[in-house]
């Protein structure tokens, strides 16, 4: 079984980072180091499930994968956004399920939210726990009690199609063990976002999650091909070809529904050949604009690497994805780009990216920043951590837009939050997604912890959000929505696209017992 996250960290305590004496004189400068010891010994709340209904849930998955100890309901507990971590830091397990409820498949999923809708227990699914915006902190009042609906027994290889290309999923496959799952068959799925050591295929599809390779592989809602959910008034099995004229496509339903519809236990999705080759290597830009414009020629002119991915000045010079090198990487932006596939393609590719960013400025910095980037890719939330330990707070945010409104909601956002976190704050971004029409933008964030830090966190996030929004940019580009983006999410979509929401979970899901609060405004 998967090693389990700390429950007031990111990850596994053995892959902690800690901050070397250098970084931590640039930290106590820039925000005075304070220690934040974080509270030891605190238990969840007293179970609200009676003992009938415990029995009824060990009725349907059995005895030994029903678990009501504090451990494991304290794992269960919420996500890792940094608001998350600040409360289990300070001993707040409020949000903790009554019991971790563990099937072994669909027919057990199905049977849980029936009995769940017939005795009014509210059920979160529970894939890695990766949560960054409130997913997985449901809302209790008008239930009987809250369970947990951990899919970390549903993790099979189901069906490997290799002349379609296409391979079937368990949802609670973490990333590497689906990898790993497919690498037997000399496949892979190419889907790395910076959860991939911990998230779930379950949770990729829930969220409609985008990786660090998404320029080359494609988003994950774009590998689905057809999907299994349970929901409480039955099953959906959707997509029955590789396209369709059959109506809407139900689908995308599903997809980025986090749980708030049903239950996804089985995905189908098209995979590809494992590369023969990696290569990754770096760029200077002289600017964020300059930059991003030869983005925007590579994704119009279909010369998109696998890998592509710019920070902006602020980015480049602290470096934060490396703390042995935090303090300066030189002027300009940096830009990451790699390369996948068999040796004849990873040089064709690269011979027509480089003369086209040659032509346009971009100096060549060779391979030794993209191999840098490319073995820390997954540790900066381990970053944020150690960061915490110091008081120093740091969070991320993202959103996505048209190129022609990309350096608008750039400019907006980033005096939205460095106004709102006040002085001597740092507001970092980066490029990290692109398409033909547009970016995402990601941004972090880091400032000295106030009195409440969680308070200090929501304005800002409020300030950016309305940024975001006056900006007619999206409140989310890959983290979805949760509870954190519902207020700006309804103003995204609009009167009649809530509407539309709340009728489809009162047909899937009547007495909303499926992660109660989430997503739906």
């Amino acid at each position: 079984m998967t090693a389990e996250m700390h429950p007031q960290r990111w990850g596994t305590p053995d892959a902690a980072t800690v901050l070397p004496d250098s970084a931590l004189g640039l930290v106590d400068l820039a925000f005075g180091l304070q220690d934040s010891p974080a509270v030891t010994g605190a238990t969840p709340p007293r179970i609200a499930l009676d003992e009938s209904l415990l029995d009824g849930l060990r009725a349907i998955v059995g005895d030994a994968h029903v678990l009501v100890d504090d451990a494991t309901r304290t794992l269960r507990t919420r996500g890792k956004s940094t608001p998350d971590l600040l409360r289990a830091r300070a001993g707040d397990l409020t949000d903790a399920p009554d019991a971790v409820v563990r099937p072994s498949g669909h027919d057990e999923v199905a049977t849980l939210l029936a009995w769940a809708t017939e005795h009014r227990v509210a059920v979160v699914p529970f894939g890695g726990g990766t949560c960054v915006t409130g997913g997985l902190a449901a809302r209790r009042d008008g239930f009987a009690g809250l369970v947990s609906l951990d899919l970390v027994r549903m993790k099979r290889l189901l069906d490997v199609d290799m002349v379609s290309m296409t391979a079937t999923l368990e949802p609670g496959l973490r990333g590497p063990e689906a990898e790993a799952l497919l690498a037997g068959h000399g496949l892979t799925l190419g889907h790395y976002p910076q959860s991939f050591e911990h998230a779930s295929i379950g949770g990729f599809a829930a969220t409609r999650s985008s990786g660090q390779s998404s320029a080359g592989y494609g988003r994950f809602d774009a590998m689905v091909v057809a999907l299994t959910a349970a929901t409480p008034t039955g099953t959906m099995t959707v997509g029955s070809s590789p396209a369709n004229a059959a109506g809407p496509d139900l689908r995308q339903l599903l997809l980025g529904s986090e749980g708030a519809f049903g239950v996804i236990t089985s995905v189908t999705v098209r995979v590809r050949r494992a590369p023969a080759e990696t290569s990754y290597e770096g760029w200077r830009w002289p600017s964020f604009a300059a930059g991003s414009d030869a983005m925007r020629t590579l994704a119009q002119a279909g010369l998109l690497p696998t890998v592509i991915r710019l920070s902006d000045e602020s980015e480049t010079a602290i470096n934060l994805a490396d703390p042995a090198a935090i303090g300066g990487s030189g002027d300009g932006c940096l830009m990451i780009t790699g390369y996948e596939g068999t040796a004849a393609q990873v040089a064709s590719r690269r011979a027509e990216v480089t003369t086209v960013l040659t032509e346009l400025g971009g100096v060549p910095l060779g391979a030794e920043p993209g191999e840098k980037w490319s073995h820390g890719r997954f540790g900066a939330p381990y970053l944020r951590d150690a960061l915490l330990d110091h008081g120093v707070l740091v969070e991320t945010l993202e959103t996505a837009t048209f190129w022609s409104r990309r350096e608008r909601l750039y400019a907006d956002v980033k005096a939205a939050l460095t106004s709102s976190l006040g002085e001597g704050s740092l507001v970092l971004c980066h490029v990290s997604h692109v398409y033909e029409t547009g970016c995402s933008l990601y941004f972090t964030v880091a400032a000295r912890q106030g009195d409440d830090p969680i308070a200090q966190w929501q304005v800002a996030k409020a300030a950016a959000s309305d940024a975001m929004i006056a900006a007619g940019a999206t409140i989310t580009h890959h983290h979805a929505v949760g509870t954190d983006h519902r207020p700006w999410f309804a103003r995204e979509i609009g009167e009649v696209g809530v509407r539309v929401l709340r009728a489809v979970k009162a047909e899937l899901d009547p007495a909303g017992i499926l992660n109660p609060g989430v997503l739906i405004p």
